[in-house]
């Protein structure tokens, strides 16, 4: 998430009464979680485990719960008990929870030529490009944009929150909602089937290419990005901060874990799973996802086992 303009370090650690150390003039363009920080960003840290990773990145500013660290040169340090509680507070100050009085909101922005069907509900600062069709009981939160000549099948959401929890077990509850800023970014000429989620970025924004085409009853998670011409098969589940590059085409019930890439045109057949990174220009089979000729005749054997077995008993 972006600030409306460059906010002072000095005015951040009056605001969330915490100790400033390194940089103390500089001003923060924005807040942002550390899969895709930028520079000239804040990001937080509360674990050890974490803390080199937060200072080694584009980070400019960290918010943490440790003074005792090196802090790089030109970056700052916020220095709190509670470095969540921090990142919701900011958060809260400048994204506060939406109060809406009608289905569209007057502060929406609807590109001429665009059919939007009754029961569908868009929030504060959504942007509709042109000849777009938008069906009925379709919901489009706060800050989404959308392109032109994009259709959107019933019932789909486009901008859910995040599914991001901060997790400690030394409280009674454990999973605190990290509240999400980010937004969703669809392109021109995308079509998007019905009862689909896409989930808003956690701080940064989730995008659909131009030209990608999405099944009924898909699922992507917080800051996936999707690349331009990609084809998802009906009940395909991607998960946070993943990237498929242009033309990957992932057939009926394929899962993709968090934070990995699928190269250009990649195929993935029916039922797989991607746990790690694949490469471009070629096809998947199985759990885990490998090269189809090579699963295929992995499975060909797997059936002679009984037989093979069988002849060494003898």
């Amino acid at each position: 998430m972006k600030f409306p303009a460059p906010v002072s370090l000095q005015w951040l650690a009056t605001f969330l009464n915490a100790e400033l150390l390194g940089n103390t003039t500089a001003f923060a363009d924005g807040i942002n979680e550390i899969h895709k920080v930028e520079k000239g960003d804040l990001v937080f840290v509360d674990h050890p485990k974490y803390y080199d990773k937060c200072l080694q990145s584009d980070a400019s500013f960290i918010i943490i719960n440790h003074s005792e660290v090196n802090i790089p040169e030109g970056k700052a340090l916020l220095v709190t008990n509670e470095p969540f509680e921090a990142y919701l507070k900011i958060v809260e100050h400048f994204r506060p929870a939406p109060l809406y009085t009608t289905s569209v909101s007057s502060t929406a922005s609807i590109g001429e030529g665009s059919n939007i069907m009754p029961n569908v509900f868009i929030g504060n600062h959504v942007t509709i490009g042109k000849n777009c069709v938008i069906h009925p009981n379709v919901t489009i939160l706060d800050y989404s944009i959308i392109g032109d000549n994009v259709v959107i099948q019933s019932g789909t959401v486009i901008g859910s929150d995040a599914f991001y929890y901060n997790s400690k077990k030394n409280r009674e509850v454990w999973f605190k909602r990290m509240k999400s800023c980010g937004n969703v970014v669809i392109e021109d000429n995308v079509e998007i089937g019905a009862n689909c989620t896409i989930d808003r970025g956690v701080t940064h924004e989730t995008r659909i290419g131009k030209g990608t085409i999405i099944d009924n009853l898909v699922h992507l998670g917080h800051e996936v990005v999707i690349g331009k011409n990609c084809l998802l098969a009906a009940q395909v589940g991607i998960a946070g901060a993943t990237t498929l590059e242009d033309g990957v085409t992932l057939w009926g019930q394929v899962g993709v874990s968090k934070t990995l890439t699928i190269g250009a045109n990649a195929v993935v057949l029916a039922q797989s799973g991607v746990p790690s990174s694949l490469k471009g220009n070629t096809t998947y089979f199985g759990y885990p996802a490998e090269e189809a000729s090579i699963k295929r005749r992995e499975l060909v054997w797997v059936k002679r086992i009984p037989e093979l077995w069988k002849k060494v008993m003898q």
